[in-house]
């Protein structure tokens, strides 16, 4: 007897009708899909690349935001110690000649610490002095910055705006600016700078200024790229274009320098405009030092990137009928993996895993918004860096922390765990006398002085070794190298300089007084570099103990 459950035929008939059945439902279904489907992924890529555009401008605002704050705030933090030694200091030449020796090497560390320094200079206004000129220091090798001998000043050509524009803009604007990109004095060099003036009271003293390169800023524009053909450039409030990759303004007058566009400028971030008889789609954002980002992508190339899925839909569509349920979820899928992919590389750094890795390289708007996403993460490396550098430093006295020195001090632990390295350090302890007998009677203001001052003589003296605040009056010092050879000339010479500035004419809060320990890693005999801690801080007690006594 024949088993009904093995027949063919009524298994061939149903799956003949519902072959049919979802071919024609594919017909219509694949229509109204090819309709629907060409006006949302039209919409779907003029967002895409909407978005992509604004995101691209925000990450490039953001990086030169952050490159030029860290140059003002380089200068914002030397033009404030510099007018704070200036509240101590006579405008006399000697006074300004004392003074120029003090904070030198205050603006050196920060110009050292700030990435595309070209030249810095603290520069004296000449109705101030004649003899006491500032200094100039230039780094156009990236061997190190070497002083240069500064530029004559005149009361006649720092009194006219036209001239000298890093002294005289700062000077009658009386406030700190950035200064458009022209041609730095003697270095026949173009660069952009940041001055400040500096004041003692209401009295003029002079200029602090950094001047960076300006292909360093071209180098950063260049990098922003979108599309084939799309690009970014920087341009003035007033619409003049102030670098752009495919125009050398640096060869031109100002006469022949070129405008922005009719119609990017405006109140408008994302706007379309004509440029050459080819239409483009731009985003500008302002930049904080007054100039203007723009990335700007042919309409074309955008509407190449809808218009090839459109043209891909409607040929698997069209000739694709039978397999259409299949094909359908398999080119679903390979189109939604790199999506779940970069969900997942989004949850991974919304988790604080910015190691995520996207591995989709496709040339459509899923691989761009891909490479995108991996240099956001790239960037986002870069600010949290800075974010940790920030927390590794002394509000206060702009030294590292306890937290820089606690990692430190686990450095010097693995490296005397390691049986292949014997490590050579001394430890050097600090501990300001008198700090509460200030803040009881003159304030805690002038307490803050006298651990600055204390912080800024330590750091003069130590200037190859890395200096610690690891308590509210305490600072350490660990010495290796140069500074480990030469640990007890060095305790002599602090304590010299502590003696000198005990005089008469300071105030109480302008005498440094520390008693300071030093001790040295003996190896057999010290297990932990704790050890040589405690022992240093042993002979800086035994050390105040002593300076009590004898006074």
């Amino acid at each position: 007897m024949t088993n009904p459950l093995k027949s063919k035929a009524p298994v061939s008939s149903i799956r003949t009708r519902i072959t049919l059945l979802a071919i024609i439902i594919a017909v219509v279904a694949m229509t109204v899909a090819t309709v629907i489907g060409t006006i949302s992924i039209k919409k779907l890529g003029d967002e895409s690349a909407e978005q992509m555009l604004t995101l691209l401008c925000q990450t490039g605002e953001k990086n030169l935001d952050h490159y030029f704050e860290s140059v003002a705030q380089s200068v914002t933090v030397v033009s404030d110690m510099v007018m704070r030694d200036l509240e101590q200091t006579d405008l006399t030449d000697e006074g300004l000649i004392a003074h120029t020796e003090r904070v030198r090497g205050l603006f050196g560390k920060a110009a050292y610490q700030t990435y595309g320094v070209l030249t810095y200079y603290y520069r004296f206004d000449p109705a101030l002095s004649e003899n006491a000129k500032g200094f100039w220091y230039i780094n156009l090798d990236d061997n190190g910055f070497t002083e240069h001998e500064v530029t004559p000043l005149s009361v006649e050509n720092t009194s006219d705006t036209s001239s000298l524009v890093w002294f005289t803009v700062p000077k009658f604007a009386g406030k700190s600016i950035w200064l458009p990109p022209y041609i730095t004095d003697n270095l026949d060099t173009r660069v952009i700078s940041y001055n400040t003036p500096v004041y003692k009271g209401d009295t003029f003293v002079g200029v602090v200024g950094i001047e960076i390169d300006y292909s360093t800023m071209a180098s950063e524009v260049d990098s922003i790229k979108l599309y084939q053909n799309g690009y970014a450039f920087i341009n003035d409030a007033d619409g003049n274009i102030i670098y752009h990759p495919h125009i050398d303004v640096t060869a031109m007058t100002e006469e022949e320098r070129p405008v922005t566009p009719d119609g990017i400028v405006g109140t408008e971030n994302h706007v379309y405009y004509v440029f050459e008889g080819v239409e483009k789609q731009a985003v500008h954002l302002p930049l904080r030092n007054g100039m203007i980002l723009n990335v700007s992508v042919p309409v074309s190339e955008i509407n190449n990137s809808w218009q090839r899925m459109v043209s891909v839909l409607i040929i698997v569509a069209a000739v694709l009928l039978a397999g259409v349920v299949l094909l359908t979820f398999r080119f679903a899928g390979k189109i939604t993996r790199p999506l779940r992919e970069l969900t997942e590389a989004a949850e991974q750094v919304g988790e604080g895993n910015y190691d995520a890795v996207l591995n989709y390289s496709g040339n459509d708007e899923v691989g761009i918004l891909a490479r995108t996403f991996d240099r956001l993460i790239g960037h986002l490396k870069i600010y949290i860096s800075d974010l940790n550098s920030l927390a590794h430093t002394d509000a206060l006295t702009a030294v590292r922390n306890k937290v820089s020195y606690d990692l430190m001090m686990r450095e010097l632990q693995d490296q005397i765990n390691d049986p292949g390295e014997t490590p050579a350090f001394a430890i050097a302890m600090f501990d300001c006398d008198d700090l509460k007998l200030i803040n009881d009677r003159y304030g805690h203001d002038k307490g803050d002085i006298y651990l600055k001052n204390t912080a800024g003589m330590i750091c003069r003296v130590f200037r190859n070794s890395p200096v610690f605040r690891i308590g509210g009056d305490e600072f350490a010092v660990i010495m290796q190298e140069e500074d480990f050879d030469k640990r007890e000339e060095l305790k002599k010479a602090i304590e010299d300089h502590c003696l000198a500035t005990c005089t008469d004419e300071n105030e109480w809060w302008d005498q440094v007084r520390v008693s300071v320990g030093v001790a040295s890693y003996e190896p057999g005999k010290d297990r932990t570099a704790g050890e040589v801690a405690r022992r240093a801080d042993k002979l800086m007690y035994e050390n105040k103990h002593t300076r009590k006594a004898g006074r």
